[in-house]
């Protein structure tokens, strides 16, 4: 994590985003820009939650993991995304794992002085309001879609969603095999039928695959295939 401290380019972002009248004066000195790099942890499952972030650009990846080290991935979220938002309002640890998967940038605030300045405020409980009840939607869209379409369709969502960001010029069409079981975990497959259906789609001319990234060839076909962009 780098803290920018640039707050013309922190302003852009709050324009940009239409969240400018989310955080009022008393709160603006407290805001903190910061920068991810791709892989590294935004926060840990468990840890004591003490910031609100705000992503403004990148990608990100959310994850739990079980008492016994199993990891689910729970979803990928584009901006604008809020982290810390629950556990601001409940009060209790971090829930998830939260890592980048882009070149990530994030606006942060303590906790303490959201506390201080914007417990009574009107605007940013609104905006925190909408933001918990989209996560609920979307995780109720996002079973139904993976009970009621096959493997085929939920992969191809899956590859469009974490292989593309129209906010990153240079992330296009690309990952990483070490992702696979990721993949398996979130569209509800096991990693064996998963290899079935890649296979199929590289016959298929649709991807790509090699010992170290998958590639995607034709984005047209893919999208065809997807209904939505999965765990958005």
């Amino acid at each position: 994590m780098k803290e920018i401290h640039d707050q013309s380019q922190l302003n852009d972002f709050l324009h940009a985003h239409r969240i400018e009248d989310v955080f009022h004066e008393p709160l603006r000195p407290y805001l903190s820009l910061y920068s991810f790099e791709p892989g590294e942890p935004i926060c840990a499952q468990g840890e004591p939650a003490q910031y609100l972030y705000v992503l403004v650009k990148g990608k990100i990846k959310i994850y739990n993991t079980s008492p016994e080290g199993k990891t689910l991935v729970i979803s990928f979220k584009t901006p604008l995304e809020v982290i810390g938002d629950i556990e601001y309002i409940q009060e209790i640890d971090t829930i998830n794992t939260v890592v980048a998967v882009s070149p990530v940038y994030m606006i942060g605030i303590h906790q303490r002085w959201l506390r201080k300045y914007g417990s009574d405020y009107s605007p940013l409980l609104q905006f925190l309001l909408k933001i918990i009840t989209q996560k609920f939607f979307i995780k109720s869209n996002f079973m139904s879609f993976n009970l009621m379409y096959p493997v085929e369709v939920r992969l191809a969502s899956y590859l469009l969603s974490v292989s593309f960001d129209e906010t990153d010029a240079l992330f296009r069409g690309q990952i990483s095999t070490s992702h696979l079981t990721d993949a398996a975990n979130l569209i509800g497959t096991s990693y064996r039928h998963l290899n079935r259906v890649i296979r199929k789609f590289c016959a298929e001319g649709l991807i790509e695959r090699n010992k170290t990234f998958i590639l995607v060839k034709d984005k047209e076909g893919l999208s065809a295939m997807a209904n939505q962009p999965i765990g958005k």
